[in-house]
């Protein structure tokens, strides 16, 4: 069986003023891959997935990271590894001057997505 198990970064991010780039390197009925590119001033709402945990890789800039559907934010930058479980608000809003870049692993595969309001 022959699948592809290395990719380069730099293929799948592709800035767009509107609003953040999802790009999807990878998906299995264990995990999805992606890399997302978050403008100066764009955000990825706050959201659960109700059945898997989004663990993040930041490669670089920072954000305004959501913890909770209060508005409770955290600071993440370069090196962070930000683990969301099964349930927990997460998002991001990008208050710098500079691209959020990071890798997202979703799991499982199908672990849903739900919108978040913030009541803050």
């Amino acid at each position: 069986m022959n699948i592809d198990r290395i990719f380069k970064s730099a293929d799948f991010f592709q800035p767009t003023d509107s609003e953040p780039i999802r790009s999807v390197v990878t998906e299995s009925p264990d995990a999805v891959v992606v890399a997302w590119y978050v403008k100066p001033g764009q955000e990825i709402g706050a959201h659960i997935h109700p059945n898997g945990q989004d663990t993040w890789t930041i490669l670089s800039g920072s954000g305004q990271y959501y913890l909770d559907q209060e508005g409770t934010r955290k600071i993440i930058t370069a090196g962070d590894v930000v683990v969301a479980p099964i349930q927990f608000v997460h998002g991001v809003f990008n208050h710098s001057d500079e691209p959020l870049i990071f890798i997202s692993v979703v799991t499982p595969y199908d672990a849903g997505y739900e919108p978040v309001v913030i009541k803050a």
